[in-house]
C-alpha cells in the first residue's frame, strides 16, 4: 500500500462560544477513545501532525486547538485575556462541544501549564494527562514557583539571578520589545527558535539567561538571525504555515500567556486538594532541553511529590520534542496509554 493510502483525513474545525473561538484539527474515529494534543508557544495545532497521524491510525479520535491569540482563533486584545484560567475554559468548552465528558489531555511548553490545569481543576474529565518539557509545578507555571528550582551549580545567584528563566523578566519589564524582535521577520524568528536540541548545552548556561543583559531577544539585535530551516524540526510546509500564522497574528497573543503571573498563582492556589494529582500522569524529559532543564535540576521534584500515578521516560531531543523525536514521543505516549489508561472509562 502507497504512504498517502494510509493517511487519515484532517479536517479543520470550530468550537465557537459567546467567549471564544477554536479552531482545531480533528482525525480519527469519530467514536474513538479522544486525545487533545495542546500546543505551546510560538506553535500552532500543526506542531502535533506526526501524533495526529499516528493515533488516528491507532482508532483514536485525535483533536490538536491552535490555542489563543494563535492561528485561526481568537486573537483577544488585552494581558489578562490569556490568564491560565480562561485558557482552561476554553479547554473545557471545546471537550463540550466534542461531545465528550473526558479526553486524554497532552501538551507541550506552554501547553503543558494547561493541561496540568485540567488535571488539578477538572479531574473528572481527565482518563489521564501527559507532558512534554513543563514539568506539574503546583504553585502555577509562574517565576515564584520557578526561581528557586534553578540549579545554582549552572547559574550562580550573582551572574545569573534570574538563572534560565531571564526571559521571562525580559517580557515583564519590556513586553513592546521583546513583541518587536520577534515579529520582525516570524520566518526568521521560527526558524532560529525550532532547531534540534545539542547535547553539548549540558552544565552551560543556556542563552536565556543573559536576555535582559543582552538587550532582548537574538542578542539584542532586534530581529532573528537568517538561519537555515533545520529540517529534523520543521518541514517546509509546517515553517511556512507558522510563520504565515504569526505574520498574520503578530506575537501580542503568544507573548501575553508571559504576563499573567499573579492570576496564574491565584488560580492554582485555588484546585482543589492542594493541587494533588490522582489522574495517570506521564511526562517526558527532554534530554537537551536547556530551558526546562530537568535531569539535574530540581525542576521535577514538585510534580514527582504530588502526582500518584506518575510515569516518567527521557527522550533524546531538545525542547520541539515531538517535531524532533515524533517516532519516540508516539512510542511513549502508546505505551502508557496501553499500560495506565482505563479506555473503558471514556464517554463517547
Amino acid at each position: 500500500m502507497r504512504q498517502a493510502d494510509m493517511r487519515h483525513e484532517i479536517t479543520v474545525r470550530e468550537c465557537a462560544t459567546p467567549r471564544h473561538t477554536t479552531r482545531y484539527l480533528a482525525a480519527g474515529l469519530a467514536d474513538g477513545p479522544l486525545i487533545v494534543f495542546v500546543h505551546g508557544w510560538p506553535e500552532l495545532a500543526v506542531s502535533w501532525r506526526h501524533q495526529i497521524e499516528c493515533f488516528a491510525a491507532l482508532g483514536f479520535r485525535v483533536v490538536a486547538p491552535d490555542m489563543r491569540g494563535y492561528g485561526g482563533s481568537t486573537v483577544h486584545t488585552a494581558c489578562a485575556d490569556y490568564a491560565m484560567a480562561q485558557v482552561v475554559q476554553d479547554m473545557v468548552e471545546l471537550l463540550a462541544h466534542l461531545g465528550r465528558d473526558k479526553a486524554i489531555w497532552v501538551g507541550h511548553d506552554w501547553g503543558s501549564p494547561v493541561v496540568w490545569s485540567m488535571a488539578s481543576h477538572h479531574a473528572e474529565k481527565c482518563l489521564g494527562v501527559a507532558n512534554l518539557c513543563v514539568p506539574y509545578l503546583p504553585r502555577g507555571f509562574t517565576l515564584d514557583s520557578l526561581l528557586p528550582l534553578v540549579d545554582r551549580n549552572v547559574y550562580p545567584q550573582a551572574l545569573y539571578p534570574a538563572g534560565q528563566w531571564d526571559y521571562q523578566c525580559h517580557y515583564q519589564e519590556s513586553f513592546e520589545a521583546a513583541r518587536a524582535a520577534l515579529e520582525a521577520d516570524p520566518l526568521r524568528t521560527v526558524k532560529a527558535l525550532m532547531r534540534s536540541g545539542d547535547p553539548e548545552g549540558r552544565g552551560k548556561p543556556y542563552r536565556t539567561a543573559t536576555m535582559r543583559r543582552d538587550g532582548g531577544w537574538f542578542g539584542g539585535a532586534g530581529i532573528a538571525p537568517d538561519l537555515p530551516r533545520d529540517p529534523a524540526v520543521l518541514s517546509e510546509e509546517a515553517l511556512a504555515e507558522y510563520a504565515d500564522r504569526l505574520r498574520c497574528n503578530g506575537f501580542f497573543g503568544p507573548d501575553a500567556w508571559y504576563m499573567n503571573m499573579e492570576r496564574n498563582a491565584a488560580f492554582a492556589a485555588a484546585a482543589p486538594d492542594a493541587g494533588r494529582l490522582a489522574v495517570p500522569v506521564l511526562f517526558l524529559h527532554a534530554a537537551f532541553d536547556w530551558i526546562c532543564e530537568t535531569r539535574d535540576s530540581q525542576l521535577a521534584s514538585p510534580m514527582r511529590a504530588l502526582c500518584s500515578d506518575l510515569s516518567e521516560a527521557v527522550v533524546d531531543s531538545g525542547h520541539w520534542m515531538q517535531q524532533e523525536q515524533p517516532e519516540r514521543v508516539n512510542a511513549c505516549l502508546a505505551t502508557w496509554i496501553a499500560r495506565r489508561i482505563d479506555l473503558e472509562e471514556r464517554t463517547a
